[in-house]
């Protein structure tokens, strides 16, 4: 099976075949680099007994490598039809273990698309990477694994600790229902057409059960009170008794911890 996925054409001569270019509206930045894709699809825990869910795989660049590894069924969620003629190629070398659904990754529910546990591992789209993001944490039930590439900056801000310069809202969401770390840099020359800014893939595993409290009730308390950094919590959120939480209403929300955020989201509800 993997010899029938490696005698492939490479994929910069499959795009030139079907006559394709990286669609900007669509966010697509393709990578090329066997050896980058084979990086990234080797970082998926268990992969070879894994379901893994990759959304926009474009030419498939990264689809390969995750077969390459050995996955043991991959799922890829692709909005641009037009990639189909490359799709249906290595659908055919992989011996049924790839499926692709042609479908809006922000429209549907991946747990629609698979009986049990699941990883994620993708090239995200930089336009839509952050909120899908946010959807999965959202539910985490059935997730094992999040192995995914964003612009740097994002990334930075995914693993951000309270005094980091990159601490926000995303950070808090992440700490309280997963650990995260970013595993490598990738530069911007390793993509077609090469981005304006620098990637990093960043693993994520959830914790089964970690925290207690709505995670909206969480993401709309941090939208509250990241929504103006240089403003004190109770400038953010007037009226509140601060020191039933052990504050005095005078920090930032950059100082409270993740832990706070969720005792305080228990609370008051926005």
């Amino acid at each position: 099976m993997m010899d029938k996925i490696n005698s492939l054409s490479p994929v910069s001569e499959m795009m030139r075949s079907a006559g394709l270019e990286p669609k900007k509206s669509l966010g697509q930045n393709f990578l090329f680099d066997l050896n980058l894709t084979g990086k990234i699809a080797r970082s998926v825990p268990d992969i070879e007994n894994s379901t893994v869910i990759e959304v926009g795989p474009g030419p498939g660049g990264l689809t390969r490598a995750l077969l390459s590894a050995g996955a043991r069924h991959v799922i890829a969620i692709e909005k641009d039809k037009t990639t189909k003629p490359i799709l249906d190629e290595i659908t055919t070398a992989s011996d049924g273990r790839l499926e692709v659904v042609y479908a809006d990754a922000l429209k549907i529910s991946v747990d629609d698309l698979v009986a049990g546990d699941y990883a994620i591992c993708s090239n995200l789209p930089y336009n839509v990477g952050t909120e899908l993001l946010i959807r999965w944490l959202h539910n985490l039930e059935n997730i094992s694994s999040m192995t995914l590439m964003f612009q740097r900056e994002v990334a930075e801000r995914i693993v951000a600790r309270v005094g980091d310069k990159q601490y926000g809202r995303l950070s808090v969401l992440v700490a309280l229902t997963a650990d995260a770390k970013i595993l490598f840099n990738v530069p911007r020359t390793a993509f077609t057409p090469a981005p304006k800014v620098e990637s990093a893939v960043v693993q994520i595993i959830p914790k089964k059960g970690a925290c207690d409290t709505p995670l909206q009730n969480i993401e709309r308390l941090t939208a509250k009170l990241f929504g103006n950094r240089r403003k004190m919590i109770r400038g953010n959120l007037p009226g509140i008794d601060w020191a039933q939480f052990g504050l005095i209403g005078t920090e930032r929300a950059e100082e409270l911890s993740p832990e706070k955020f969720a005792e305080i989201a228990r609370t008051i509800v926005i």
